[in-house]
């Protein structure tokens, strides 16, 4: 994150602290940004505290809270906390569907018609840089500045998930990232590269019952998009750089896409992998099919639940190989957003507050089971039992590795010229070079729209 020069830390500092790709909605850049003024992303300025609707004296001020339905009682004991600190202020939780399209979709549609009628929002991580550019957040900026917001106690991919040109606009609330499950019955020392993955996973292939050496997403949605993105990464490219600019035509990106390709079509991966989503690469693991698989944290518990797992007890997890340059595991998760035409700006500021606070994510962790992203938390005692990965160091690990998807607001579109490409280049009907070409004029395209 880069917001004043000199006011906000952007440093994660992993050493001595337990931190912890995609979430779902209920339980399913650069540049200095001036802290009170809107960027130029916003067609109009947002209100400020001083124009929220003044309650007559001893009058409760109402907030609405957007997000997906929640099974749990989590949402019910966080609002309560918070009305209990602050008695002048009500909250109503309103519930969208758990699909986050139609979330997008319906939450679109009100701002469209610069509705009053949500005060503070939900937002999925590739989210935020579309709202933002749309004028529908009001930017946060002086809000984390007067309260003395620390933004390097909280995981570092999901601020900068909510920063678009010069500001930040959202908070995140709960993140996650792709990880890489292994048998620990096989795996005897766990790969730490891509090479070193795939050598393992041809080699240990058809042992201890194994049909597989390495399973994850190849089918051609968002799962092969956000595959890209984090060999992309890992090699040392980006797709768009921080400054706006068009950067996936590169050597680095080159690399990852062609170790993409060779991962796909090795003979450790199923051969029809190109129809495997999240719900296939589960059931291959938890089937005892495969010695290693790329997913999400929900995985783990399922992995170790021995009513639909024949692998309980045989389950690793560690950050997802590196490249050239890094490990990269592709953010997911949920943050908070304030609308730029809520009524009451300063009490949503204080309810959005109270939710990436230590206590309101406290809450969340325990009766949800969302992973936090304020990094203390994974030094308590209470949240660590609410679930083995919160204590466990490699879970850690993976999630400090996570990177934001492309932040821009065309990110849908690109997402589908990405799943388009790599296909074809997975498939063998173009080389890598001729789908990085054909990408690099079609999103630039787009950004230029």
């Amino acid at each position: 994150m880069r917001t004043k020069a000199g006011k906000l830390s952007v440093a994660l500092i992993l050493t001595g602290v337990l931190l912890a790709g995609c979430g779902n909605s209920g339980n399913n850049t650069s540049g200095s940004g001036s802290a009170s003024g809107e960027s130029s992303a916003a067609p109009s300025a947002a209100p400020s505290a001083a124009a929220s609707a003044a309650p007559a004296a001893g009058e409760k001020v109402k907030i609405v809270f957007s997000q997906g339905a929640d099974q749990t009682d989590g949402t019910k004991k966080l609002v309560a906390a918070f009305e209990a600190k602050h008695p002048d202020i009500d909250v109503e939780v309103r519930e969208f569907p758990n699909d986050s399209s139609q979330m997008h979709d319906q939450l679109l549609t009100i701002l469209s018609g610069q509705s009053s009628e949500i005060d503070v929002l939900n937002l999925d991580v590739t989210w935020p840089a579309e709202f933002a550019q749309a004028g529908f957040l009001l930017p946060l900026d002086r809000y984390i500045e007067q309260d003395g917001i620390n933004t390097s106690e909280y995981l570092k991919g999901g601020i900068e998930a909510g920063y678009y040109n010069g500001q930040q606009w959202a908070f995140p609330r709960y993140n996650n990232a792709g990880l890489l499950y292994y048998r620990t019955d096989l795996v005897k020392k766990v790969p730490t590269t891509w090479d070193e993955l795939l050598k393992q996973a041809e080699q240990l292939k058809g042992q201890g019952g194994t049909k597989y050496g390495f399973v994850t997403q190849g089918k051609q949605y968002e799962g092969l998009a956000v595959g890209f993105t984090e060999l992309v990464n890992a090699y040392g490219g980006k797709i768009i750089d921080d400054q706006g600019n068009v950067v996936v035509n590169s050597p680095e990106a080159l690399k990852g896409l062609k170790k993409l390709i060779d991962i796909q079509t090795s003979k450790a991966v199923p051969s029809n992998l190109n129809t495997f989503t999240e719900k296939e690469t589960l059931t291959a693991f938890i089937e005892g099919d495969a010695v290693f698989a790329r997913h999400w944290p929900a995985l783990y518990a399922q992995a170790n639940d021995p009513k639909v797992s024949k692998i309980v007890g045989k389950v690793g997890i560690a950050p997802l190989p590196a490249g050239d340059a890094r490990s990269a595991a592709a953010l997911g998760g949920w943050l908070g957003a304030i609308s730029k035409y809520s009524e009451h700006p300063k009490e949503a500021w204080e309810f959005l507050k109270f939710l990436i606070s230590e206590e309101g994510e406290k809450i969340v962790a325990i009766n949800n089971t969302q992973t936090p992203t304020y990094l203390k938390l994974f030094d308590d005692p209470e949240v660590q039992k609410a679930s083995p990965l919160f204590a466990n160091h490699d879970f850690v690990n993976g999630l400090g590795s996570a990177v934001p998807r492309t932040i821009t607001p065309q990110y849908a579109k690109i997402s589908g010229l990405i799943q388009v490409e790599v296909s074809k280049a997975i498939a063998g009907q173009q080389t890598a070079e001729q789908a990085l070409t054909n990408l690099e004029t079609q999103i630039k395209a787009v950004v230029s729209q």
